[in-house]
């Protein structure tokens, strides 16, 4: 009965944290740019009971028992996939429809600032002391252009749209218009990226541990490989959740969490019937 308990509740702790990452799949549904989590279950360490040579009935079962210590979360894969387009008519609604191609913001540090990358475009202007307008998203991170720099452009502007190869025309009342180039980065390795928050990436802390470099996990989309930008004005690109499969995995864990749960239950009782003999 202690080996019964001992695996159910293992089975429990890890089930509950699959229950908070459906959980935070679910939360995330209406989340532009968000991509889910799922993930992957495997066997705790084993032990093999073989059966007593000594007994010659007939078995329809193997020759040995296998008497687990219950499961673990194996791994947990974030699912890549481009989710649909949303068309929104605000002409600062961008939406990437080319897979591991994110736009690049810049996100202020301890010693100074960093690029980060995120798949959520729409953007915002924020005016500036100077009388100038700065591009930034919604959380105010400067959206960056392809040099690294912030998309800053002074006076009213009446018209944003945008041209082949992530170019972003900004035009004024008077007929005057610049250009700019957004900057966007591919992910060639997005797995190995570090998550800043639902939908902002960044790169991983230890680089020389993994024995990495930044050219190995991303490439910038500049000059001729700008033509690869896959993007469209006026929409956003929604979140790739599968409300069915996320329910359904859902009830799944539930039931397994009950089942597991419940031989807690019968393990106790059983010991309270032992130790009640007289």
């Amino acid at each position: 009965m202690i080996r019964t308990m001992t695996t159910a509740v293992n089975t429990m702790n890890q089930l509950q944290h699959r229950l908070d990452l459906i959980g935070n799949n679910l939360a995330n549904t209406a989340m532009h740019g968000y991509k889910s989590t799922d993930a992957k279950f495997q066997e705790l360490l084993y032990q093999q009971m073989n059966n007593d040579k000594a007994d010659q009935a007939p078995r329809r079962s193997e020759d040995g028992i296998r008497i687990g210590s219950g499961s673990m979360l194996g791994s947990m894969q974030m699912n890549w996939k481009v989710g649909s387009i949303q068309v929104t008519d605000r002409q600062l609604d961008f939406a990437l429809t080319e897979p591991k191609q994110y736009f690049n913001l810049i996100q202020p540090t301890e010693g100074g600032e960093e690029i980060i990358y995120s798949r959520k475009g729409n953007f915002y202007v924020s005016p500036m002391a100077n009388g100038q307008n700065m591009l930034v998203n919604e959380e105010g991170l400067p959206v960056a252009d392809s040099a690294g720099r912030p998309i800053v452009f002074s006076g009213q502007v009446s018209n944003y749209r945008i041209l082949p190869n992530g170019l972003l025309e900004v035009s004024q009342p008077n007929g005057t218009k610049q250009t700019f180039e957004l900057g966007v980065t591919v992910l060639e390795k997005p797995d190995l990226m570090a998550q800043l928050s639902a939908t902002n990436f960044g790169l991983p802390e230890d680089m020389a541990g993994l024995g990495l470099e930044a050219n190995d996990l991303l490439t910038e989309l500049v000059g001729a490989g700008r033509s690869q930008i896959g993007m469209q004005n006026r929409a956003l690109e929604t979140s790739n959740v599968n409300y069915e499969k996320e329910m359904t995995d859902l009830i799944a864990t539930q039931r397994a969490y009950q089942f597991n749960a419940r031989s807690v239950t019968l393990a106790d009782q059983m010991l309270g019937l032992i130790n009640g003999i007289r």
